[in-house]
């Protein structure tokens, strides 16, 4: 038999890319690879945590480069991967047949660094010679498969410890899954469709006639309120920017942030709408046309941060220190002793975010675009 079943690029039932492109056969193929260490990585929410989360590839190539790497997440996370080369195959945890896919498997390395019962019923289940992160017992509850995650999890359950953390989130993913840190980045690949995508929004826009294109993100998730900032504050810079012709402005959001998107869009004519119906990657090729992002702590700080843009993030419910600057990112917090509460509802008045001036914005973006 000439098929290399066991070939790193063998799909099991199509042809793989080297015989769909270039008629070649197994028995003279260069590009010919053998699967070394069969890697899981268990990985659901939320999306821009998924997407953070892929700063951990280049560690485990490094101790694993022959490795095979499957990636278990939910479905609306699984674009993130596109051009993604370090990954080789993506599961969506909600197709029926991904479940039988990973049972019939016995990987050499599963690796799951969340808490989560529902991710941890699949790290328990799913066969693997070697374990680490977080798991199930037999009485539902959750357990550490390593001393290295004990941190994470009582981080987890105490607010006291929580909020007294220095550590980011790499690093501390990277001790719960025992692989050495090296501030690598987070992956984000954008393709050629993508990028033309973006270059004629740019062009139909006409962007080419501002020096700089600042970013503000009104976005947040549904569960996280206060990591948006408030409509004022985002007037007050639209304001001031408005002074510069040679400065303009890009504003994205949800569908839940449309009024919002709407008013700012009426309140100057050099903003920027760049919709809010976009998918995952047009999105992401959008905030690539920005030279500077402001915005909370959300899915396009993650983004920005990917595709190396500078960033002033605000912070107010959640923590600051957990976010990996890559010398690129300004953090912006309030004085307030209640911040990294985490909480989802709140009674101050003024609340963390409400308490963030359009000052202390302005000053940081100065600073970077030297108003």
């Amino acid at each position: 038999m000439i098929l290399k079943t066991d070939c790193i690029h063998f799909p099991g039932d199509r042809p793989c890319f080297a015989n769909k492109q270039f008629g070649i056969t197994c028995d003279k193929c260069e590009y010919y690879k053998s699967v070394g260490e069969n890697i899981l990585i268990i990985k659901f929410d939320a999306i821009g945590d998924v997407l953070r989360t892929t700063s951990i590839l280049p560690a485990i190539k490094r101790t694993y480069p022959e490795s095979r790497i499957t990636w278990l997440t939910k479905s609306n996370a699984t674009d993130i991967f596109s051009g993604n080369d370090l990954v080789d195959e993506v599961l969506a945890v909600e197709n029926n047949f991904t479940l039988s896919r990973l049972l019939a498997q016995n990987f050499d390395l599963l690796l799951h660094p969340d808490a989560n019962p529902v991710s941890c019923a699949y790290a328990k289940i799913i066969s693997a010679k070697e374990k680490r992160g977080f798991t199930l017992d037999e009485k539902g509850k959750v357990q550490v498969l390593n001393n290295e995650a004990i941190e994470w999890l009582e981080m987890g359950a105490f607010d006291h410890l929580k909020k007294a953390n220095k550590k980011t989130y790499q690093e501390i993913i990277h001790s719960v899954l025992k692989l050495i840190y090296n501030k690598d980045e987070i992956i984000l690949n954008l393709t050629e469709e993508e990028k033309n995508f973006a270059e004629k929004f740019y062009q139909d826009n006409k962007l080419d006639r501002f020096k700089y294109l600042v970013g503000l993100n009104t976005g947040g998730s549904r569960r996280w309120k206060y990591k948006k900032w408030r409509l004022d504050g985002f007037k007050d810079v639209i304001k001031e920017l408005g002074k510069y012709s040679d400065v303009g402005i890009l504003i994205f959001g949800g569908e839940i942030e449309s009024d919002i998107m709407s008013e700012l869009k009426s309140s100057s004519d050099r903003v920027i709408d760049t919709g809010n119906k976009n998918s995952l990657r047009e999105f992401f090729a959008l905030i690539n046309i920005a030279d500077i992002i402001i915005t909370g702590d959300t899915l396009a700080l993650h983004a920005a941060t990917a595709l190396k843009k500078k960033v002033i993030c605000l912070f107010g419910p959640t923590s600051s220190n957990e976010i990996e600057d890559y010398n690129r990112i300004i953090k912006i917090s309030p004085d307030m002793d209640c911040l990294v509460c985490y909480k989802q509802d709140c009674d101050f008045v003024p609340n963390c975010m409400d308490k963030i001036t359009s000052e202390m914005v302005l000053e940081k973006l100065n600073s970077l675009i030297s108003l």
